[in-house]
């Protein structure tokens, strides 16, 4: 089927971005607006230190411009994301994106002035109730003060920090522009294009893959393991000139999450080795190999079934799927799906890839999508960017401004719970062996991906900071050593590793943004756990899910979770996402 160029897609088939702006002439008075606001902020300088009345004052101003500068990036971004093709789109997101860094400049003072207030100060306006919307903010800010230096210190940081990025956009330029992977059997061989050949069924076209892939980083091997050496030389440092006791403990501080929950969730899948190993066997066993080879681990557990979703069948599945939560959310996220028109639904020239949710404050949280009507893993991203939107929506709904933006960790428990949703009644609600053993298979393999691989990486991650903390120089031998030693123990016996396996942890690029990658693990737990808790509970429980959506940035990651039901600081919602995985293991093996 021949792709559409944008101005052919149906204009309900698109997203309508009016609750930014009307349209491009309103966007360019927004833009002009903020530009004038962007030179009033050095005259703001001071101000937060000269009085209660005077503080106020530039903290509704500074809120006004956050929403204008929200509003007007957005409505570009999206613009841009729909068709990159059209030059006024990227002239637009260009301006958009610029004026960003140039308010981020020019409110510079900002931070340092509010932590240099006094606490009894501070503590005294935030009893007055017109800086309720603002009190949050303003404690979440403060927490950072002991690790502030003083203004000549931080001048010195922000310098430095324009050399520590080097590794960070070095390896990217390295391995997504520099690399040359070729092609195999007339296709390119690229950095997207390589895990969907490791998906294919021809054994002896993955190999060939795995080894004209690999054969690019050999090659550039000891440059690569040199940047990610200069990457955690750069945490340590930034760790210790800020006075934290350890790179894990300064990534984690800013969502205040105990060191206590990342070893916990390394600690409880290492004890679910047994069924990993388990799960790497039964691959073994249905691909007829006496041993997988590491790129055999990622072939679809079900061959692609034949499907045809059509996007409002797609919509109806959802909408009976999420009934658990409530007749409220169930008709926003219809009406956000369809008639007010949150999405932009199909693949046209120049449209982004893949799938994200993407609102502001005073918009519909929009989201894009490039749905497929035969592909039934489409469905499940759907109702993923859904729950995205939903917690943006109520998030956005039940808080004032600073208080409503939810963290990374928060953010991937909505999106997969609605999945976890959606698969418990498709497979409850299908005839068809064959869909329900594709529908298990999609989630054992998403738990896997998401559970498992993400902390063997957050395993990774910190041991090579350890190491390094302790003196011992991060040389590519000890590098591969360490990786090497990680896979045999996450893939088991069942799995025999090549020569250049291990160069596997040379590739991952968001160990150049240290200590993210276990969120990912711990959201898909939480999620598994909340969705059991409001499918199983009653009322009391959905309420306490819905309150848990509607709370934004207003507390921290743990504690938002602890009152939905789920307390992270415990090993019990890890424990229990991998006893549904074994769950999920014994229906997908009962119907082989």
């Amino acid at each position: 089927m021949k792709t559409l160029n944008r101005a052919q897609q149906k204009i309900e088939d698109t997203w309508d971005l009016g609750s930014l702006f009307g349209n491009n002439e309103s966007w360019d008075e927004g833009l002009k607006e903020l530009k004038t606001r962007i030179e009033e902020a050095p005259e703001l300088k001071g101000s937060l230190s000269a009085g209660k009345d005077s503080f106020l004052s530039t903290m509704q101003w500074y809120e006004q411009t956050s929403i204008l500068a929200e509003r007007l990036y957005n409505y570009a971004f999206l613009l841009y994301a729909g068709d990159a093709s059209d030059n006024d789109n990227v002239r637009r997101y260009s301006l958009a994106s610029q004026q960003l860094s140039l308010l981020s400049a020019a409110m510079a003072f900002f931070d340092p002035e509010l932590l240099g207030i006094e606490d009894k100060v501070i503590e005294t306006y935030l009893e007055d109730a017109d800086f309720a919307p603002y009190a949050i903010f303003i404690k979440k800010a403060r927490r950072f003060k002991e690790h502030i230096l003083s203004e000549s210190e931080e001048r010195l940081m922000a310098l430095q920090g324009e050399v520590g990025s080097v590794m960070r956009t070095t390896f990217g330029d390295l391995t997504n522009v520099d690399f040359d992977f070729g092609e195999l059997d007339g296709k390119p061989l690229t950095q997207s294009s390589f895990s969907s050949f490791l998906m294919q069924d021809d054994r002896d076209l993955r190999k060939r893959a795995y080894k004209q892939f690999y054969a690019v980083y050999e090659k550039s091997k000891h440059a690569i393991a040199r940047l990610y050496e200069g990457q955690v030389k750069q945490d340590i440092f930034r760790s210790k000139a800020r006075g934290y006791e350890s790179c894990r403990s300064m990534a984690l501080f800013g969502d205040r999450v105990p060191l206590s929950v990342y070893d916990n969730l390394i600690k409880a899948v290492h004890e679910a080795f047994p069924a990993l190993h388990r799960y790497y066997a039964l691959r073994s066993r249905l691909l007829g190999q006496e041993k997988l080879a590491h790129y055999d681990v990622y072939v679809p557990l079900v061959k692609g079934i034949e499907s045809h979703t059509s996007y409002e069948q797609a919509v109806g599945i959802i909408c009976e799927s999420l009934k658990p939560l409530g007749e409220d959310y169930v008709k926003t996220i219809k009406a956000g799906l369809t008639t007010e028109r949150w999405v932009d639904r199909y693949e046209n020239k120049g449209k982004r890839s893949g799938a994200f949710s993407s609102g502001t404050y005073t918009s519909k949280p929009y989201i894009l999508l490039n749905y497929k009507e035969d592909v039934l893993r489409d469905l499940f991203t759907v109702a993923h960017e859904g729950g995205h939107s939903m917690h943006s929506y109520y998030s956005a709904k039940n808080n004032p401004y600073f208080h409503y933006d939810y963290t990374i960790f928060e953010a991937e428990v909505a999106s997969t719970f609605n999945e976890q949703l959606v698969a418990k009644y498709m497979i409850e609600n299908s005839s068809e062996n064959k869909t329900k053993a594709y529908i298990l298979g999609k989630q054992i393999d998403d738990i896997v991906a998401t559970l498992f691989r993400q902390t063997m990486f957050a395993e990774y991650e910190k041991i090579t900071h350890e190491l390094a903390e302790a003196g011992t120089p991060l040389t590519l031998e000890v590098l591969r050593q360490e990786y090497r030693k990680l896979l045999e123990a996450y893939f088991g016996p069942a799995v025999e590793f090549e020569d250049e396996s291990d160069l596997e942890g040379l590739r991952i690029p968001h160990f150049y943004s240290p200590f993210y990658v276990y969120k990912y693990a711990t959201g898909i737990s939480a999620a598994i756990a909340l969705s059991q808790k409001v499918i199983h509970g009653g009322e009391a429980q959905r309420n306490d899910y819905l309150a848990f959506l509607s709370s934004g940035g207003s507390s921290y990651p743990i504690d938002s979770l602890c009152k939905a039901g789920v307390d992270m600081e415990s090993e019990k919602p890890v424990q229990e996402a991998l006893k549904t995985f074994e769950s999920l293991l014994d229906q997908f093996e009962a119907l082989l």
